[in-house]
């Protein structure tokens, strides 16, 4: 699995033109905000940065893939 994972990372750096490091870095971001109000998989977490037409059709623009799966939602309350 981890060889598989670093294969995931090298392929998006390939694709966005950013590093792995700044990859795992985004990761842990989202898993430590979405952590807040959501229990999730993190083993199971699937999170890509790749390349996509714009909305015009003109240009190619990053764009950000999660696929986060959640085991528990902690309602707050609010």
């Amino acid at each position: 699995d981890v060889a598989k994972d670093r294969l995931k990372l090298v392929l998006i750096h390939d694709r966005a033109n950013v590093s792995p490091q700044f990859l795992e870095m985004l990761k842990s971001e989202i898993i430590k905000v979405i952590t807040n109000y959501m229990d999730v998989d993190e083993s199971a977490l699937d999170i890509q940065l790749t390349r996509t037409k714009s909305d015009d059709g003109e240009s190619i623009v990053p764009a950000l893939y999660a696929n986060i799966p959640i085991k528990n939602i902690r309602n707050s309350g609010k």
